[in-house]
């Protein structure tokens, strides 16, 4: 949960869905339980997805992230061998919801963390395959803007000082701020490449052991 976190329900999606795509409005909208605590998820019909950020009062700045997720994930299914899921609309604020929305598609399967394809060869060369399609997708010059998950590690020092002070008594605190002085520092030995960021199993799907 997150202070100020959005309610958001199935009526709400229903209304917004029937004023602003009504071409969809014969669909049916289902709520789906996620563990995710960003964004609320309602499947439209049987081949689209709707989330909802649950956090967030900038109009403005949530529909430029949104906007930036759905050139990216364009970009991406333009390069991936595996099936993603591609963005499809742009909603408005509306029926009580403050935010703009995204609709994309929608894939079947079970997160990894409950169907376990560990003993999968197809899944591991599957997950290969992705992770080698998103390296090798052109940059163009763009650097990593977030924090935690990639770009220059120089830019997590504070963050690193935080993780050293609250491990103190659990682990040696010398060793870990020496081995983290010499890893920032160390030489780059090829260009930036693209990077997933959040590659957990709940965020990849398994169907059919692929």
């Amino acid at each position: 949960m997150h202070d100020g976190e959005l309610t958001v329900t199935a009526p709400m999606v229903r209304e917004l869905v029937d004023e602003q795509y009504p071409q969809w409005r014969e669909l049916p909208v289902k709520y789906l339980e996620a563990s995710g605590t960003v964004n609320a998820i309602f499947r439209i019909g049987e081949d689209l997805a709707a989330r909802f950020p649950l956090v967030g009062a900038d109009v403005e700045q949530t529909r430029r992230v949104l906007r930036a997720e759905a050139e990216a994930a364009a970009e991406l299914a333009a390069h991936s061998r595996v099936p993603v899921p591609v963005p499809v609309a742009l909603g408005e604020p509306g029926a009580g919801y403050p935010l703009p929305w995204s609709v994309q598609t929608w894939l079947p399967g079970v997160v990894a963390d409950e169907a376990d394809p560990g003993s999968s060869t197809d899944f591991a060369n599957d997950l290969a395959d992705f992770i080698q399609d998103l390296r090798a997708v052109d940059t163009r010059g763009r650097v990593f803007s977030g924090r935690g998950r990639g770009g220059d590690l120089r830019a997590h020092d504070a963050w690193m000082d935080t993780c050293f002070e609250r491990s103190e008594g659990l682990l040696d605190g010398a060793v870990l701020r020496r081995t983290w002085a010499e890893m920032r520092e160390l030489p780059r030995h090829s260009p930036d490449v693209m990077t997933h960021g959040d590659l957990i199993p709940g965020n990849v799907l398994v169907a059919d052991g692929r």
